[in-house]
């Protein structure tokens, strides 16, 4: 078993409700779901006029390989709505997104897959909540813990817990 952290984001219609359906696919299509963070609205990183974002990290248990994870977290953002545009190479609003923050203490760069996520260092949106659930985890290639790359994090985007997540 390896212990995964992701985090989930969505910014079009029920984004709550969309977050606990990917929570409970999670628990059905990857492994068990050991820690989620509260839910945090925050405004849209790389994007203008769109509405804010609902944010949750979240720990897990899984047998699957990183690639096989990236293949089964793309099929259940498929289920839950989201359609992603080979054309469009920027941000664009969706209902659920899910990334892979870290894998283990993983390191891995493939055509597919960037392990740990190559921009979390720099996205309190990300950090805060990652933060409520891991504040001691050392990340593998700054060799730092993620309380330390969130007090030191330069982004002005500020993420705001709205609600504990109550499964």
């Amino acid at each position: 078993m390896e212990t995964v952290y992701l985090l989930l984001g969505g910014n079009i219609g029920d984004r709550e409700a969309v977050m606990v359906k990917t929570i409970a696919l999670l628990n059905q299509k990857v492994g068990i779901v050991l820690q989620v963070s509260s839910f945090y609205e925050t405004e849209p990183w790389g994007m203008c006029n769109v509405q804010n974002f609902l944010n949750i990290a979240l720990k897990l248990s899984t047998r699957l390989t990183a690639l096989a994870l990236l293949n089964v977290l793309l099929e259940i953002e498929e289920q839950l709505g989201r359609k992603r545009n080979p054309l469009i190479t920027d941000y664009e609003s969706r209902p659920i997104d899910i990334d892979i923050l870290f894998y283990g203490t993983a390191i891995i760069q493939s055509c597919r897959l960037t392990i740990p996520h190559p921009c979390l260092q720099a996205r309190k949106f990300v950090l805060v909540p990652l933060c409520e659930i891991a504040p001691e985890f050392i990340h593998p290639v700054f060799q730092q813990s993620i309380i330390t790359l969130l007090n030191e994090c330069q982004d002005n985007l500020e993420a705001v817990a709205i609600k504990p997540y109550i499964s």
